[in-house]
This record gives C-alpha cells, sequence and structure tokens, in this order.
C-alpha cells in the first residue's frame, strides 16, 4: 500500500493543477456555473463528494493496510519476544542473583514496543518519504531543470542533518529518562512483593515518596528536552503568529518517536545475546538414570562466588543409591552450594560431580534437572490456585495424581477445609498458607515430580518443632528407598541418616553415622549437636551440662519412641484401655 500512497501524494498536485486547468477551459454551462449560487452550490456539491470519496479510501486503504502490516509486525515481536524469554531462563543464576527484576522487565516491555514502533516507521514512514523525495526530485529535474531538483535536495538533506543532530542530543536525555524509570520500577516491584514489611515500617511513608519522586523524574526529562528544543531554535522568542514550530514538531515526529526506540531496542536484544556461563555440549545426551542406580559422586570439588573466597575447597563424597545422606556445617560451610551444584546452577572452579557414573557436563541440562526433585526452605508458590503449584511439579498429571500426592504430603484433609477447595488461591507468594502449608505443598510436587534424587535444603529450619516432626514424618515415606540428601541445619532432624557428613571450612571434616560422630572424640559434629540441645534446655528453663543434655535427648527419643508405640496401639483395636 506504501509506494501507492506515495505516488499518489506527489500526483495530487498535478492532478489539482490539471482540474483548474480544466475548469478554466470547460464552459460554464456545462458544469452550471451561470450565475453565483448555482457556482457555490456545485462547487460546495463537489467539494463534499469529493472529500467524501476521500475520506472513506483513506480509511479502507488503512485499514488493509494495518490487517495485512499487523501480521508481520506481530509475528516478528512474538518471535523475539519468545527468544528473550527463553534465554533469561537458560542464563545461570548468577546474573538473575545480580539483576533486579523491575529493570529487567521494563527493558523486555520497552523493547518489545520499540520493535513495534520501529518496523511501523520504517514501513509507513521514513521508507515512502524517502522514496517520496526521490520521485519529486526526479519530477522536478524533468519539469524544471536540475538547478531546481538541486535545490530541493540539498534542502531536504540539510533538514535530515539537523533532525539526525537533534535526535543524537535528545538520546542521553532518554538513556537518564529509562534510568530514573527502571529505578521507579524496581522500587515499585520490591514494595508489592515486600508489601509487609513496608507496611509495618515506619519507613513506609518516606518510601513512598521516593518512588514518587522517581516516577516524577521520569516524566521530567522529556518536557525538558522540548523546551531547550525551543530554546535551541527560538532563543528569547515564540511565535504564536507563526506555526513554523507546530510544522517543525510535526515533520520531526518520526525522529521524536524513534529516539526511545533506538535505544530500547538494543536494551531488549543485549538481553537476548547476553553470554551465557553455563553451556552444555552439542548433541548433548540425556541423564539416564534410575532410582536403583542414582549414586551421587563429588570428586576434588573446588568451587568460590568471588574470586579469592573459596566456598568448597578440595571436596569429595559419595552417595549411594537408594541412601539417606545429611550435610552439615556451620553457616558459610557451603552447603547450599552443594544443591546448587548438582542442579548446575554454577559450575565448579575444578573437579567433577557424577549422577549414576555420568559427569553432569555432559548431559543435558533439561534431563539433569528432571532427575533431581528439591523442597527448599522457603517454598516459593505461584500466585494461583493450590491445585495449579501442587500439579506444577509434573504439569501433565492428572487430578487424582495431585491429590495422592496431597494426601502423601498431610495436606489434602487440610486444602479440603478450604473454602474453594483446591482451587483456593495462596497469593502471592502464598502469603495465604502458613509456613508449615507452604513446605508440604513443595513436598507434594516433589512427589509428584517423582525423581530418582530428592534433596532437601534446610526443609524444616524456619518451622516449629511440631509441624517439622509431621513434615518429618511425610519425608519419611517419600525417602524409602530413594537417594535422598538433606542439607541440615537442625541435626535432630537427620538423626536416622544412613551417613552424615560434616563440613568445616569448604572441606568434608568428618563423617559417619549419627552415634559414630557423637562418640568420636573432639568431634566437630558432637560439638554441635551438645551447642543446639543445650540451647534447647536453657530455652527452657534448665542448665544441664552436654554430657547430661545427650542423655536427657535419649530420654527425649524413648519417649517418643514410646508414645509413637501406643498411639500405634491404639489405632489398631480403637480401645485406649488396652
Amino acid at each position: 500500500a506504501d509506494p501507492k500512497n506515495v505516488m499518489t501524494n506527489v500526483m495530487v498536485p498535478f492532478m489539482f493543477k490539471y482540474a483548474v486547468d480544466s475548469l478554466n477551459q470547460m464552459s460554464g454551462h456545462m458544469l452550471n456555473l451561470s450565475d453565483a449560487p448555482n457556482t457555490v452550490a456545485t462547487m460546495a456539491t463537489a467539494v463534499l463528494i469529493g472529500y467524501g470519496v476521500s475520506r472513506a479510501g483513506s480509511a479502507l486503504f488503512n485499514e488493509l493496510r494495518n490487517a495485512v502490516f499487523g501480521k508481520v509486525a506481530q509475528s516478528s515481536i512474538r518471535r523475539i519476544a519468545k527468544n528473550v524469554f527463553l534465554h533469561l531462563h537458560n542464563l545461570d543464576l548468577g546474573f538473575h542473583l545480580s539483576r533486579q527484576t523491575g529493570a529487567l522487565s521494563k527493558a523486555i516491555d520497552r523493547g518489545t514496543r520499540g520493535i513495534s514502533f520501529v518496523l511501523s516507521a520504517l514501513v509507513f514512514n521514513l521508507g515512502p518519504t524517502v522514496f517520496e523525495m526521490a520521485l519529486v526530485s526526479a519530477i522536478l529535474y524533468y519539469k524544471c531543470g536540475g538547478q531546481f531538483a538541486l535545490v530541493t535536495l540539498g534542502t531536504l538533506s540539510a533538514y535530515t542533518a539537523f533532525t539526525i543532530a537533534v535526535t543524537q542530543w535528545r538520546t542521553r536525555f532518554r538513556i537518564e529518562m529509562n534510568k530514573a524509570d527502571n529505578e521507579a520500577g524496581n522500587a515499585a516491584i520490591d514494595s508489592l512483593l515486600n508489601y509487609e514489611t513496608v507496611k509495618v515500617s515506619p519507613a513506609a511513608r518516606p518510601f513512598h515518596r521516593q518512588v514518587k519522586c522517581l516516577f516524577v523524574g521520569a516524566n521530567i526529562y522529556s518536557p525538558v528536552t522540548m523546551s531547550r528544543l525551543i530554546s535551541v531554535i527560538c532563543p528569547e522568542q515564540i511565535s504564536l503568529g507563526i506555526s513554523l514550530m507546530r510544522n517543525l514538531s510535526s515533520k520531526l515526529c518520526s525522529s521524536h518517536f524513534l529516539v526511545p526506540s533506538r535505544i530500547n531496542i538494543p536494551a531488549e536484544l543485549t538481553l537476548l545475546f547476553m553470554f551465557c556461563v553455563l553451556k552444555e555440549k552439542a548433541l548433548a545426551p540425556p541423564l539416564l538414570v534410575t532410582p536403583q542406580e542414582a549414586t551421587i559422586r563429588f570428586e576434588d570439588v573446588y568451587f568460590e562466588y568471588l574470586e579469592g573466597q573459596k566456598v568448597l575447597n578440595g571436596v569429595s563424597f559419595e552417595v549411594p543409591a537408594g541412601k539417606k545422606v545429611a550435610i552439615v556445617g556451620g553457616s558459610g560451610s557451603g552447603k547450599s552450594t552443594i544443591v546448587r551444584l548438582l542442579f548446575r546452577f554454577y559450575e565448579p572452579q575444578r573437579g567433577n560431580i557424577y549422577i549414576a557414573n555420568q559427569n553432569i557436563r555432559d548431559v543435558s541440562l533439561d534431563s539433569l534437572r528432571k532427575s533431581l526433585g528439591v523442597v527448599p526452605q522457603d517454598a516459593v508458590l505461584f500466585h494461583n490456585t493450590i491445585f495449579y503449584n501442587l500439579q506444577y511439579g509434573n504439569i501433565n498429571a492428572t487430578a487424582e495424581d495431585v491429590y495422592r500426592v496431597a494426601r502423601l504430603a498431610g495436606i489434602h484433609d487440610a486444602i479440603l477445609r478450604m473454602p474453594h477447595g483446591y482451587e483456593t488461591q495462596v497469593g502471592e507468594r502464598g502469603l495465604k498458607l502458613s509456613g508449615g502449608e507452604k513446605q508440604r505443598v513443595a513436598i507434594a510436587r516433589a512427589i509428584l515430580k517423582n525423581p530418582p534424587v530428592l534433596l532437601y535444603d534446610e526443609a524444616t529450619s524456619s518451622l516449629d518443632s511440631i509441624t517439622e516432626e509431621n513434615i518429618l514424618a511425610s519425608m519419611k515415606e517419600m525417602v524409602k528407598d530413594r537417594t535422598s540428601v538433606f542439607i541440615a541445619h537442625r541435626l535432630s532432624t537427620i538423626v536416622d541418616a544412613d551417613e552424615i557428613i560434616v563440613l568445616n571450612q569448604g572441606k568434608v571434616a568428618e563423617r559417619g553415622d549419627h552415634q559414630t560422630l557423637l562418640s568420636m572424640p573432639g568431634s566437630l559434629y558432637a560439638d554441635l549437636w551438645h551447642t543446639q540441645n543445650s540451647k534447647v534446655l536453657n530455652s527452657n528453663g534448665s542448665s544441664k551440662p552436654p554430657a547430661q543434655a545427650e542423655r536427657i535427648s535419649q530420654k527425649e527419643e524413648e519417649r517418643k519412641k514410646l508414645q509413637e508405640e501406643i498411639m500405634n496401639s491404639v489405632k489398631g483395636c480403637g480401645n485406649c484401655s488396652c
């Protein structure tokens, strides 16, 4: 439609010329121009009809143009946006930890809108305008000679150069505007994600003022730029009688809108072509693993988040298939880092990690992460229904499968007591659920995934003792005959582990089962055990020494076992007196 539009624009002056010449040559009787009233009526009717036909034709062709171009433009935008989105999910964890979600979403949104406008401007404005300039110059050269064409081209070239210069000058203002917009978006999203903290904090009002200032600052840059443009063109005077500024503004319209697009599109494309630290090998085979073969082996693994600050310093250990192994240690000893390395969120600087005797660097990332299930310390849920969050462990699972894992995790009855059952909305990050309920959802999700290897990253450290005990009971069924790794802070949760690995300063300091480690003289594990138990006893008003604390803890375990036996007998016969 654009070449026809350009040709029409060029032909309009000539059509007027021929129309006027014809009117001058025609007889007044043919057009009913014999007297003034008839002349006015005829001309008015002709103008109205011509205007109506022109407007209708213009609207029709515009709609046809938009219909044809819309499919092409939206397809291109969708493809680029999809590639950016998928690429962001493939980037390593370090990238996402260092980026702010608000700025990232703003860059994607602005880039997508910028692509839409640039495509439209190139096809409907800049391209046709250049073609029209060339056509007009050729016609002037043919009709009036080379001097007229040269003057026209020179004027248009000077105008184009001026427009480009002004555009370059405005670019720095747009960059500052984008920075302010990013900061405002970050502040707004952070405040909404941390709604409770903002509401209970005395800093809420200053924070609101800060966000307001950021939004105001982001919008100030545009009028400042326009005012400076006026001061450059018309210093110390503004002419209202002559609409030169309006004409200049309309001619600069495409350039004005291309400035943000020219800045926004590279920001999105930078995300698309950002280097990914973690790359899987070309045609990498899938990880082949079954629960019976799911051994995990670390061989002399070194890792550091920051150069010179080693988190893991030559760690080596093996988790046999079907066994429960716990990893304990002080804060910063590298416990949670082991989980991240298993998922290949990070790559170790040295050493190798094997699952089922296959190096995880040699297998595809998708198959590796499908083989691992994790119950995190803080279960993050989507703002959707409980059913959706449960099914997220396996989106192809049936409703019966979801109900089954909910029963195994001990949350089925609690869900049924909710007003809308499984269709209950959990709120942002699952804030409508208690800590124990969120952890049970995470456990059920991991069960539904049914992976050969299960990882528990301090899954109960933030829960009370009663909830923790109930959740641990749910876990026991889940880890039966399955390779499982428990990252534990509370040692009481892993006393039944087949092996306990104690990390200290990035190295394996001790290993063995609970009783073996307690009996070792000068054992770091024994010190941790006594420290935790003495804190529990002191909080209850007791000041027993570590040896007594251990005996009390053993008695407590015996008491719990006796209670369980009594409860089982009650369930068996239904009569407390037996």
